[in-house]
């Protein structure tokens, strides 16, 4: 009973109100029929509701990708020397200060040297010297010892001849009997000592003429080049007070002060040529496998400045033992010495293309439960398939399916986090 009025039924049709006219037990019957009806139809639509989840797709196709392995590293100069000095001596005065821009061979600092330019001058005097005596040996000294010698050669001749002469004289006057022994006998004495006398004159002057006076040349010039080496040697101790650069770039240290000694093979100033970088980065042997000398690639800083085109110009031959990383040199331009070396960038080398790959967009990725990658794939039947799938190279708007997919296949983009495989979906249109 419900307000005063009973309602009152038979099983399989509406109750009816007691105390109420037909007509209106006829009404109330048919409201509830409709109110039983419309809650039926609104738990099947919030269920068709659940069960379509609305989702966007795209189409795997076929595309040429670049491979691109990525790694951070370290900036370093194109060129660097430390200008180190070959004597110690004080610094007498520095000409650059350090951020300076110098070129190949630009003096930067003189060291004290006055010890050493007063070295030099003496050996120059002494070369000097040596150059004199040679030319007066090769143009006066030998030749007149020769002529002395042939002269003395000639007058010992002579008396040789005339000793000679006056011996046979004697000889014929003592065999006639008109002459004693004793005269002839000294005659001979005498022819003796002449021809002696002749034959060491004549030994003497074969000896000027044949060895004697190309000695005296030669030791002449020996003792030129000697003064000459002597001389060049205290000249390059001057040149090495002269501190200049070995290369052109820019002034990166600058480690003592005019006053202060400059030690022979310490540092005194260091030069960086960094109109062009190179960054040095580790990077997985697998991916370092793909990369080649030439190799395009680029460099950016890693706080987001702008990107420059390089070059690979290295690729170490060995693993590094610790970190079971392979080394790659990248080297790229540097407008307006924008970066300085040892800032941390970011490399990335495109080390091959791969033609004919089938791609899908990154956002496609999902991630399976093993921890797997997956692919939510719409079929005609517009239900939803988990895939797992294989990846290999990426890019910003693209990646590689090794395997787990065909061109042509429908995977979900938009909407797939979540869906189970078997899911109905509804593809929609991007907006």
């Amino acid at each position: 009973m419900r307000g005063g009025v009973r309602l009152r039924g038979r099983p399989g049709r509406p109750p009816r109100a007691e105390g109420l006219p037909h007509n209106a037990c006829k009404h109330v019957g048919m409201v509830m029929i409709a109110v039983v009806a419309m809650a039926g139809c609104g738990k099947k639509e919030e269920k068709e509701a659940e069960a379509v989840v609305p989702v966007q797709v795209t189409e795997a196709r076929v595309d040429a990708i670049r491979r691109i392995v990525e790694a951070d590293g370290i900036l370093y100069p194109r060129n660097q020397a430390s200008v180190v000095p070959k004597i110690s001596a004080p610094v007498r005065t520095f000409y650059v200060n350090r951020g300076d821009h110098v070129r190949e061979g630009q003096l930067l600092a003189l060291l004290e040297n006055r010890d050493l330019a007063a070295a030099a001058e003496e050996s120059k005097g002494q070369w000097n010297q040596a150059e004199a005596n040679y030319r007066s040996t090769t143009a006066a000294t030998v030749p007149e010892e020769v002529v002395k010698a042939q002269t003395d050669a000639q007058a010992n001749k002579e008396a040789m001849d005339a000793a000679q002469k006056v011996l046979e004289s004697r000889q014929k006057l003592y065999k006639e009997g008109a002459l004693a022994r004793k005269l002839v006998d000294d005659a001979q004495v005498t022819y003796v000592q002449a021809h002696s006398q002749y034959e060491a004159a004549q030994q003497h002057l074969e000896a000027l003429e044949s060895v004697g006076k190309q000695e005296q040349i030669k030791a002449a010039a020996a003792q030129v080049d000697t003064a000459k080496a002597h001389y060049q040697g205290a000249e390059a101790q001057v040149s090495y007070s002269e501190i200049r650069s070995p290369i052109s770039g820019v002034i990166a240290d600058r480690g003592v002060y005019p006053g202060e000694m400059a030690n022979a093979g310490a540092p005194l100033l260091t030069v960086m040529d960094v109109s062009r970088v190179v960054a040095r980065a580790n990077f997985p042997q697998g991916q370092a496998g793909y990369v080649k000398v030439g190799d395009a690639a680029t460099v950016r800083q890693t706080d987001g400045g702008e990107e420059l085109p390089g070059k690979v110009m290295v690729v170490s031959p060995a693993v590094d033992a610790n970190s079971t990383t392979v080394q790659i040199w990248v080297e790229t331009a540097n407008p307006g010495e924008r970066l300085k070396p040892g800032i941390t960038v970011h490399v990335s080398i495109v080390a091959s293309t791969i033609r004919d790959a089938v791609v899908i967009p990154p956002a496609a990725l999902l991630p399976a439960a093993d921890g797997s990658t997956q692919a939510i794939v719409v079929g005609s039947d517009s239900v939803a398939h988990a895939r797992k799938i294989e990846t290999g190279a990426r890019e910003t708007d693209k990646v590689q399916v090794v395997s787990g997919l065909k061109p042509g296949e429908q995977v979900v983009t938009v909407g797939g986090l979540g869906v189970d495989d078997g899911t109905k979906v509804r593809v929609e249109k991007e907006h």
